[in-house]
């Protein structure tokens, strides 16, 4: 994770994951979106955008001009669910934070991705309204990070690239916070069921996984 990688964001990463390369921005608004004022919400709101160049496939991808399609928002509302649980909105106070994620080169895992750097490039950005005396500290909660895990030729794998991704009989997202929590457990059998003794190993590996990503996480803003 390198972080500052742009100029103007108010927090930016570039985060590397084998040949999966992406850059989250994040800019900070004054004030909240109309819902939250018409139904009177107190606190600000995280959101964010999530989308893939035309090339950072092996195929060029036309750019979603005419709106995102529905992989896309899933994504970006998986993306805003997750990094929402890591700040404490009312003390954000009326703002908006908003997560930009663009994968530059996919192989696998670009959501996963987009959520462990997004909460670094958030952290980064609010780190400076806490400085200066903005934004109570405790807005911060808990750091949040996300990895793939699944199953290929009947070995539980994590953190899987495209090659491996494509051939999975059971593909999974899993996100966390530091202290353990879920946030978010997304399985799919794509080519077979799966037990529970499976799916506890694939949580296992998850956790290690993400252990190792809070730790980088961690080194990065120190």
């Amino acid at each position: 994770i390198t972080p500052h990688y742009t100029d103007y964001a108010e927090g930016s990463v570039l985060i590397t994951a084998g040949g999966t390369r992406g850059l989250c921005n994040v800019t900070i608004e004054e004030g909240t979106p109309r819902w939250m004022q018409a139904q009177g919400k107190r606190g600000g709101w995280v959101t964010a955008e999530y989308a893939m160049l035309p090339r950072a496939t092996q195929q060029r991808t036309p750019r979603e001009s005419n709106g995102v399609g529905g992989r896309t928002h899933e994504i970006r509302r998986l993306v805003g669910r997750s990094l929402r649980a890591a700040i404490d909105l009312e003390k954000l106070g009326a703002r908006t934070c908003i997560v930009d994620c663009d994968v530059l080169q996919a192989d696998g895992g670009t959501r996963t991705a987009a959520i462990t750097g997004g909460y670094v490039a958030l952290r980064l950005a609010l780190q400076k309204l806490v400085k200066a005396g903005v934004v109570d500290v405790g807005v911060f909660k808990d750091a949040v990070a996300a990895v793939s895990v699944g199953v290929v030729e009947e070995k539980a794998l994590l953190d899987l690239c495209y090659a491996e991704d494509s051939r999975a009989q059971v593909d999974a997202n899993v996100v966390m916070t530091a202290t353990g929590e879920f946030i978010e457990v997304q399985f799919t059998g794509e080519s077979r069921t799966f037990g529970r003794v499976m799916l506890d190993d694939l949580l296992n590996l998850a956790y290690k996984g993400i252990g190792d990503l809070l730790i980088l996480q961690r080194e990065t803003l120190d």
